[in-house]
């Protein structure tokens, strides 16, 4: 009899068989990124090739080692470990490294940095800066060990020793390295004295030239308020350095030369064009001056002193009349106030004092009514017994008490029969 598997133990079976299998667990495939979309932390994509296609899983650490970004389209050589995936029966491949197949993954990040950064118009011809015909004082951010610092020092010296330079040492490859550039570069622009600088260092490969092709580079250049020179690598070698500095120099000497006069002509016509500018200023400043002193001589004030403080006057009397009104105002509207109180308040105070009089006078009726010598004027007697204490009730005595009868002209005493 056919024993038949279900669903799920198949696939546990298959899904031993690919953990099991030596050949999966390393697995190097080349092929094209499909349907890639970035995501906060894993990555989901496929790679494919003209008749097949794979689905690829990359962990959120794995993906944030990358240099450079993935792209749908992007040709790729990829390491990694083939597993199946139990509750749907998939299978992928997890992958542990990836790289551009064909170019390097240094010149792909270059190019995708150098497109952002052009989106955002970094290298925009309309920011470059003019550099200065003449530099007192020139700052270099490069290594203070290499062939660069001596070149640039050698040609100022003979082109136009007046300039001084200001070395900044600069680690410029390796770890740090743009960190350092960038600093540098900071560190200049807070100084107000240094009229240019330049950036540069030798020639290397890609690799040795890498710091000046970071992002954090390239945006401190943009930034930097002093007109730079880039001087990185020989003439073949091209950094992004060199696209957003305001000049680039093939070489240490040409930047140099860059930041200094070409000749003495030029140093004279310089001095020549100083020299009409200032007296074009200074007789400029004096006509100016002179027609102000004029105009001022001319003035109705100086002529009519008396004008300067006649205004004040009036002012014054002005001011004077105003704060006079106000107080007449200010007395008139108090007194017609207590005019009205007094007038409120008189006929109220009466009423009050006959209301309280009436009061008092039927206390005092009521008072008399209750003394109790009228009472007996009128025939009445109070009955209390020796002690004193006042008979209210006949069940207050006995027979035989001797009890006391209170008069209007004297006391009775008298017996209980």
């Amino acid at each position: 009899m056919t024993e038949y598997l279900t669903v799920s133990t198949l696939t546990k079976y298959l899904k031993a068989k690919f953990d099991r299998d030596p050949y999966l667990e390393r697995v190097y495939l080349t092929g094209e990124i499909s349907n890639f979309r970035q995501r906060p932390s894993h990555q989901y994509f496929a790679i494919k090739d003209e008749k097949a296609v794979i689905q690829a899983t990359m962990w959120a650490g794995q993906f944030k080692k990358l240099d450079f970004k993935l792209e749908d389209g992007m040709k790729v050589l990829v390491t990694g470990r083939i597993s199946l995936y139990a509750p749907s029966g998939s299978y992928s491949i997890n992958i542990e490294n990836i790289v551009p197949d064909g170019i390097g993954a240094l010149a792909v990040k270059f190019e995708q940095l150098k497109k952002k950064l052009t989106a955002e118009g970094l290298f925009n011809p309309q920011w470059k800066q003019e550099l200065p015909l003449f530099s007192k004082k020139i700052a270099v951010v490069t290594s203070p060990s290499g062939a660069v610092i001596r070149d640039i020092i050698t040609t100022v010296n003979r082109r136009f020793p007046m300039s001084q330079i200001l070395l900044y040492p600069t680690k410029v490859q390796g770890a740090g390295a743009a960190e350092e550039i960038a600093a540098n570069i900071e560190a200049v622009n807070e100084r107000t004295d240094v009229d240019i600088l330049i950036v540069g260092r030798g020639g290397g490969s890609i690799e040795d030239l890498w710091a000046f092709n970071e992002e954090i580079v390239v945006r401190a250049i943009f930034e930097s308020r002093i007109p730079v020179i880039s001087s990185v690598g020989h003439e073949t070698d091209t950094t992004l350095a060199d696209f957003v500095a305001d000049r680039r120099a093939a070489t240490p000497t040409a930047a140099a030369e860059l930041a200094t006069p070409n000749t003495k002509l030029d140093l004279l016509a310089w001095a020549d064009d100083q020299e009409l500018r200032m007296r074009n200023r200074v007789t400029h400043l004096i006509q100016t001056q002179r027609e102000r002193v004029e105009k001022l001589a001319n003035s109705v004030v100086f002529r009519q002193p008396e004008r300067l403080y006649d205004g004040h006057i009036q002012k014054i009397d002005h001011l004077t009349s105003r704060l006079q009104n106000l107080t007449e105002n200010k007395i008139y509207r108090e007194k017609h106030r207590y005019e009205l109180l007094e007038g409120r308040l008189l006929p109220a105070f009466v009423k009050l004092y006959e209301q309280k009089k009436n009061q008092v006078d039927n206390l005092v009726q009521a008072l008399l009514l209750m003394d109790i010598s009228k009472i007996k004027a009128r025939g009445f007697s109070l009955v209390t017994t020796s002690s004193g204490k006042i008979i209210k009730s006949v069940n207050d005595v006995q027979t035989g008490d001797q009890v006391n009868l209170d008069l209007s002209d004297g006391t009775v005493r008298a017996e209980i029969k």
